[in-house]
């Protein structure tokens, strides 16, 4: 089983790596490129167990997300500290974290400032896909089978979560810390409407105007950052 869990990781992260060489070699929209893989990705979920779920995975596997250490620490929990952290490692203490920073930023400028624009945006897409796969496989455990029922709208999810962390749909901006925070806030939210027997259709609707207000602020705080610039160097030109 582990060997099966580690081929769906590989082939997300493929998939990301796909992704990757479509966005940099045509020049393509990421948000496209991505989007339009979802779909291709989550028809073949469907496509190739024949639209079934599958139900019979040994004891060992679902251990992975549902089983705890000695101090009854789930697993999950431990996984997803192990990861912040070293994402939070490589973000801020290392160059590839910069030339992230720095691409997400400008493209354009950090190419002229000697960054390899096109493999950092390569690596990331695939690391992104790796990521995802392992996800994957946790909420599969979690759940004791497979279904291409899972996750759906989990990418709005995600959005909802590194922006409220910090992170700037523009690039260039966020920290590993938010986006837990974030992660942390949408699960709260999330788990309280389940609670209180919020239907999921309502639920969309909850989600959908968080989405907005998200980007609306984050708008807003660029132009108050763009404006603040501006005045500053209109006072330096003063002077």
């Amino acid at each position: 089983m582990f060997i099966c869990a580690l081929e769906a990781i590989v082939a997300w992260g493929l998939i990301g790596l796909m992704n990757g060489l479509l966005v940099t070699i045509f020049e393509a929209p990421p948000f496209i490129i991505t989007l339009g893989m979802m779909f291709i990705a989550r028809g073949f979920a469907y496509i190739l167990p024949e639209n079934q779920s599958i139900y019979q995975v040994p004891q060992s596997f679902t251990a992975l997300g549902l089983g705890t250490l000695a101090g009854g620490v789930p697993n999950a929990v431990v996984l997803m500290l192990i990861l912040y952290v070293i994402a939070h490692f490589v973000m801020g203490h290392t160059t590839w974290g910069r030339y992230i920073y720095a691409v997400g930023s400008n493209a354009k400028a950090a190419r002229f400032s000697g960054v390899p624009v096109q493999g950092t945006l390569v690596l990331v897409y695939a690391l992104s896909g790796l990521l995802a796969g392992l996800g994957g496989v946790i909420l599969a455990s979690q759940h004791r089978s497979a279904s291409p029922n899972y996750a759906q709208n989990y990418e709005l999810y995600v959005i909802v979560a590194v922006v409220i962390g910090g992170a700037s749909l523009s690039g260039g901006e966020g920290k590993i810390f938010g986006t837990l925070i974030g992660a942390l806030l949408i699960a709260v939210v999330h788990n309280g409407m389940n609670l209180l027997g919020v239907e999921s259709r309502a639920q969309m609707v909850v989600l959908g105007s968080v989405l907005i207000g998200a980007v609306l602020l984050d708008r807003l705080k660029r132009r108050r950052w763009f404006w603040a610039r501006r005045r500053e160097t209109k006072i330096a030109e003063v002077k």
